[in-house]
């Protein structure tokens, strides 16, 4: 075997970076998910019907001075009705005082109600009354309050009582007889003995009345149809009743006789009486019920002591309710009806002060006990604290009132909670708190950052804010000025749009959306806020026409254009997608951004360092030329020139990129339908064509490889004036006729006459370079990049894009020649003007006119042929996403035509907007697993680095010893499913990854056993050239390129489960190989280091990718005629790349100088083919060179003095860097050791002095330095 080395001196050997500190390539958010939005849930917040109570009926049964003849009262007794004594004035007097009182407390909660009094009514009166009421108030509520005190008890036949005319008798009134004089809704109060009694027949004439209205409704009878409401109608009835079946009301004459409605109806002062007469009080002394009605202060003045107080009262009670009740009772209860909700919170109270005097209140619907929750003691405290201040007060007018702690406490303990909530804890009992002191200047800025923590939690923690009734709170305080509270609000409306984005329509309909333009507008905001302002109004104008017209009005396109070059990424991530959704089918808001030429402006970011801003970039033109505006040479000059400017971006590395691409196009194909239809059909016609020729060998180079033609150009003869009559319908189109002019016209945009721009520098920018070649080369080169695209690695890319191709090629192969869209049409050639004067209200501003050609006469086809097959987009549900995954029986899907739009893609976006929305609604505050120091993934990640640092540590022995050492011991030897082309040890792991032509087997060499196998998914054509193991350090991902230069990089490639072995990420690495007879295919390096991959082969080029944007960094071109046949680099910032090449030469480049320049050495040792560049790491660090005379493979070990070659000849040969041989190896090892096979690959593991190495026998071998077993 001959062989030839070149060793050069080179580098000094660098310490090896902390596996802390390495970087962990392709790991971000886009790598690991799939792009789609999280699943809707449905909000349950927002009431389906908010009801007022707009009729009160006050019915007072007192009949005064004469008691019911069925209670026995004691003596002295309860006499208050009302706070009114009735022994002070004669009997009618006090019964007027007592129905005005009453109507003056329950206007304290309803002022704007319509309230009727009926004191000592007759059966008829109440009839009266509660028919009028009913009718008046429609679909509304009605209350009926009812005081019974003069009457006797409710009876068990469902009876409450009355008088006749005369005073003379008690008259009862049937329950069933209210309920259908009330109607529905209705709510009902009862303040009498045995109310209970009530509660009960109403329920049971409830049922009944039910039972009767489906039977008439059975039997055709409308006897119903007019005394009331729907079947459903009586559970939308309420009761509040002030004791139990079988109790009394309480008679202590320290008490009011009404004691119930003086709970529902002045909460504050009953409580206070409460206070006073329980042990309690005895903590302030001197207090007595003289002076708490004395407590200064209004009730609807919260600066006050009396004010707070009922401030504190509510907040308490509705605390007691959101934590007591389900949520849609509590949103029934106390937040559809203002009136409602107020009664209940003063029932909560009315159950704690009557149950201490054996009374039970009892409701319909029914509530749970709450009389002892411990928020009650707070209230206990509250008013100790505030009380304790009240004979200083009364005393003295200028004494100072101290504010209650109440609530600062409460956000203390809410703070607590914090710290330590989540999902999985019962939710934060201080909630509704949280909401009331949103009111208080003082408290407010504190209450909002903490609700932004809450909200952050997650969209459950949303979705529990907005049930307890934040939403008018936060909507309201956007009319707020105060800068302080920008940033909370800011980011409270993000986490709420981010859960239910219909609250567009609120912010819309009260002005919101102007807020958030402002915090937009603001440059001393910071970028974060600005960003969350972008989303905001990203979702008011999401599918929402109104509000996308409020932010046409709002300057919103102006605003994000003046952006885009922020040095945020997420700022210039949703401003892209911003714009995007303003123009959506919005045609005002299109022609708005081409004055501001907002697509010129988005091309900067196609070549952003964040693959997230460039598909944002791609989306928001994509929807930009996806407007169905009427179409105008205008408009169609822009479409082009974005069209030709995705062309040069095509093969960008992020297929999230690339995917918005496809929808992008699938736009711009269906706009010029016919004209892609004729480019297809000369296609089809040179290929017919090309196939009736061979092809050639054009020319050989240096290295002996022969340069094949007809393989490369396949447009060839699209060039040629002999095709140029197949596009004379394309040049009369009307779509097409205006790129005849841009030849000889100035540009492609408009700009009004007003504008002050520069017209020499808007001709340079905005006219296409690529629109010059004319019509035909337009659409020829959009079409290349569509069939380029068709080749794509990425599955959902390559499928979508067959999609749009195959459906333009059925029209074309079905018209024999593609005919004009409009024939003989004479259509101006300059660009329709813009208005002179750009108008103030960008709502008017004027669509270009018309042109007068309708673009939807288009080809039709007979699809009535008994031979044509269903179109395969036929298979598909209306609504099918653009990369669900199709039906199967067909390879390539054609698309179902329309009679109006021959072309009808069903493609319509991808869930990149909804993914995006999706980060809004998942905490941002939380220390995410990776920094935290005692999450699980922390300690894993720990333990591999320490198990990765004892590998290292105990290889170097090995290392030390390897250049005198034999190396055959074969350890491990099995034989693999296909020929193995590439074979590589992982550096931590006991296993090797064994690649053939399209799949990739994992062994554990030290168990002997298969792990697993994945499928490269590579073209038919292709096979699997190279392999690396990418972060092997940490999470280990396989990264396989073929050798069409595609690269696709795998996860959990050893998972027995098929489903979760995931495409992490491909791209095409090279473009446009040179077809050789001999290449070398795909050649790559990868620096783990930077995460930098070189990529080179059968091209005339090294082409630089970065990992963590995914872009193309530059192209190094080799300067020879041959292949590269193999790379490596110097991954620790010296910016060399060695390359061997298919001429024999290694040549050297320095990547930081000019592409002109960087080719900084050229060694010519070798005459022919290079096997292997090697850059050795230490001291003497050399660059080790090998050609293939004789050889088939060679590996240099990274850090031991060894090297092995495989030959034709069915050996291996092991040396160390001086020439000396170490080991021979030509037989498996064992009794009958057969030959080893030739040899195809060799592989060094990376610290240990193991050799792996792969044959065409299909045996894969693992051999070592350890002593040979006897």
């Amino acid at each position: 075997m001959t062989s030839d080395f070149e060793l050069t001196p080179l580098i000094d050997d660098d310490d090896e970076l902390s596996d802390w500190n390495l970087l962990v390539a392709f790991n971000e958010l886009r790598h690991w998910e799939k792009i789609e939005g999280s699943k809707k849930v449905t909000q349950t917040w927002r009431m389906k019907e908010r009801m007022k109570t707009v009729s009160v009926a006050l019915v007072l049964c007192l009949n005064v001075g004469v008691d019911p003849p069925d209670i026995v009262k004691t003596s002295p007794c309860a006499r208050l009705e009302c706070w009114i004594d009735p022994v002070t004035a004669g009997p009618q007097k006090t019964l007027e005082a007592i129905g005005l009182n009453l109507q003056k407390q329950y206007e304290r909660w309803q002022p704007r109600a319509r309230y009727k009094q009926s004191l000592d009514p007759t059966v008829d009166e109440v009839k009266k009354l509660c028919s009028s009421l009913r009718r008046n108030a429609k679909e509304e509520r009605v209350l009926f309050h009812y005081n019974g005190h003069g009457v006797p008890k409710p009876t068990v036949n469902g009876e409450i009582w009355v008088f006749n005319k005369s005073y003379t008798q008690y008259i009862p009134l049937s329950i069933y007889d209210l309920q259908t004089w009330m109607g529905s809704p209705s709510i009902y109060v009862y303040d009498c003995s045995k109310a209970g009694i009530i509660v009960e027949s109403f329920h049971q004439f409830s049922v009944q009345r039910e039972n009767e209205m489906e039977s008439a409704a059975l039997n055709g009878n409308s006897r119903y149809s007019g005394s009331g409401s729907p079947i459903s109608s009586v559970k939308n009835c309420i009761q509040l009743a002030a004791c139990g079946a079988k109790e009394l009301l309480p008679m202590n004459p320290e008490l009011p006789a009404d004691l119930f409605t003086s709970c529902l109806t002045t909460p504050i002062k009953i409580a206070l009486k409460w206070y006073v007469l329980q042990n309690t009080s005895k903590l302030v002394p001197g207090l007595t019920e003289e002076s708490v009605d004395k407590v200064p202060g209004q009730l609807n003045d919260r600066r006050t002591m009396l004010g707070e107080l009922n401030w504190i009262f509510t907040a308490i009670t509705d605390t007691i309710a959101w934590n007591i009740l389900p949520r849609e009772l509590f949103q029934k209860l106390f937040r559809q009806d203002l009136l409602v909700a107020s009664l209940f919170r003063n029932f909560l109270l009315a159950e704690r002060i009557m149950r201490s005097y054996n009374c039970t209140p009892t409701s319909s619907p029914k509530l749970p006990p709450t009389y002892q929750h411990p928020m009650w003691q707070a209230w206990d405290l509250a008013l100790d604290l505030c009380l304790r201040q009240l004979p200083a007060l009364l005393e003295d007018e200028n004494a100072t009132f101290q504010h209650s702690p109440f609530f600062t406490d409460q956000l203390t303990a809410f703070q607590v909670w914090l710290s330590y909530g989540s999902e999985h804890r019962s939710p934060p009992e201080q909630l509704p708190i949280v909401l009331q002191v949103l009111l208080s200047q003082v408290h407010r800025l504190r209450a909002l950052e903490l609700l932004g923590r809450f909200l952050d939690l997650g969209s459950w923690a949303v979705s529990l804010a907005l049930s307890v009734g934040i939403f008018p709170y936060v909507l309201k305080l956007l009319q707020s000025s105060a800068r302080e509270l920008r940033p909370l609000l800011v980011f409270i409306w993000a986490k709420i749009l981010s859960v239910d984005s219909s609250c567009q329509a609120d912010l819309v309909k009260d002005n919101g959306h102007k807020y958030f333009l402002s915090v937009l507008s603001d440059p001393y905001m910071p970028a974060e806020h600005r960003t969350m302002a972008a989303f905001v109004l990203a979702m008011i104008v999401n599918e929402y026409r109104q509000g996308q017209e409020a932010a046409l009005q709002g300057n919103l396109i102006a605003l994000s254009l003046e952006q885009l070059c922020d040095l945020n990424s997420s700022l210039r991530q949703w401003l892209a997608l911003c714009l995007g959704k303003v123009w959506t089918q919005f045609d005002n808001a299109r022609w708005c951004g081409v004055r501001d030429i907002a697509h010129e402006k988005l091309y900067k970011l196609l070549e952003d360092d964040v693959p997230e801003v460039r598909a944002a970039a791609v989306f928001a033109l994509g929807t930009f030329i996806a407007c169905n505006t009427e179409r105008t040479d205008h408009a169609n000059n822009i479409d082009l020139s974005v069209g030709m400017t995705f062309s040069n971006i095509a093969q960008d590395g992020s297929p999230l990129v690339r995917k918005e691409l496809v929808v992008a196009f699938s736009a711009l194909v269906a706009q010029f339908e016919s004209q892609f239809t004729a480019v297809a059909a000369q296609h089809l016609e040179d290929e017919k064509k090309k196939d009736k020729g061979a092809p050639v060998v054009a020319a050989e180079t240096s290295g002996g490889w022969n340069i094949v033609t007809g393989l490369s150009e396949p447009f060839t003869g699209m060039k040629k004036s002999t095709s140029r009559s197949s596009f004379k319908g394309l040049v009369n189109s009307s779509s097409s006729s205006h790129l005849l002019g841009i030849v000889q016209s100035s540009s492609v945009a408009s700009v009004d006459s007003g504008s002050s721009t520069d017209t020499s520098t808007l001709r340079r920018n905005s006219s296409n370079s690529n629109l010059s070649y004319g019509c035909s080369t337009i659409y020829t080169n959009l079409w290349k990049t569509l069939l380029s695209l068709t080749a794509d690695p990425n599955p959902q890319v390559r499928e979508v894009v067959k999609y749009i191709v195959n459906s333009i090629k059925l029209k074309a192969s079905t018209s024999a020649k593609p005919k004009p869209v409009i024939q003989n049409a004479r259509v101006p050639h300059s660009a329709p003007s813009s208005p002179s004067n750009r108008a103030s209200n960008l709502n008017h501003i004027g669509t270009p006119p018309n042109n007068g050609i309708d673009e939807n006469v288009g080809i039709k086809k007979d699809f009535s042929s008994p031979g044509m097959q269903y179109s395969y987009s036929a298979q598909f549900s209306r609504s099918r996403k653009l990369f669900d995954k199709g039906p199967n029986g067909m390879e390539e899907p054609i698309i179902q035509e329309d009679s109006k739009n021959p072309l009808q893609f069903s493609i319509s976006s991808t869930e990149f907007f909804q993914w995006c929305c999706k980060r809004f609604a998942e905490p941002v505050m939380r220390l995410s697993e990776e920094k935290d120091p005692e999450s699980l993934s922390h300690h894993d990640r720990d333990f591999k680095f320490r198990r990765n640092c004892l590998i290292r540590d105990e290889a170097k022995d090995e290392q030390i010893k390897a250049g005198f050492n034999r190396l055959d011991d074969q350890v491990f030897v099995n034989k693999n499913q296909g020929i193995p082309t590439v074979i590589k040890f992982h550096p931590y792991e006991s296993y090797i990854a064994v690649a053939d032509k399209e799949s990739i087997s994992f062994w554990d060499w030290e168990q002997g056993t298969k792990m697993g196998s994945i499928q490269n998914e590579n073209i038919k054509s292709s096979k699997i050239s190279t392999m690396e193991f990418v972060n092997p350090h940490d999470s280990t991902l396989l990264l396989c390129g073929s050798d069409d230069g595609a690269v696709r990089i795998w996860r959990n490639c050893l998972s027995e489960n098929s489903d979760t072995k995931e495409l992490v990420t491909a791209f095409q690495a090279i473009t446009e190989p040179i077809p050789l007879t001999k290449g070398s295919g795909l050649v790559i390096d990868w620096e783990q280091e930077s995460g930098r991959l070189l990529a080179s082969g059968d091209v005339r080029y090294i082409r630089v990718w970065d990992s963590v944007t995914e872009l193309k960094l530059q192209d190094i071109p080799t300067g020879a005629d041959s292949c590269v046949t193999s790379l490596a680099s110097d991954s620790d910032g010296r910016s060399l790349v060695i390359a061997g090449c298919g001429d024999g030469t290694v040549r050297l480049f320095d990547r930081r100088l000019a592409p002109t320049e960087c080719r900084v050495m050229t060694l010519r040792e070798h005459p022919r083919w290079v096997v292997k560049v090697h850059l050795q790491k230490g001291a003497e660090g050399k660059i080790v060179s090998a050609s293939n005379a004789g050889l088939t493979a060679v590996d240099i070990h990274k850090h031991a003095d060894v090297l092995a070659c495989g030959s034709f000849n069915q050996m291996i040969g092991v040396y160390n860097q001086s020439g000396d041989s170490l080991s021979t190896i030509k037989y498996h090892e064992g009794f009958l050791g057969q030959r080893i096979g030739s040899i195809n690959c060799l592989a060094f593991h990376p610290y240990k002095v193991k050799l792996a190495a792969g044959g065409n026998d299909s045996f894969i071998s693992v051999y070592s330095t350890a002593v040979r077993r006897s």
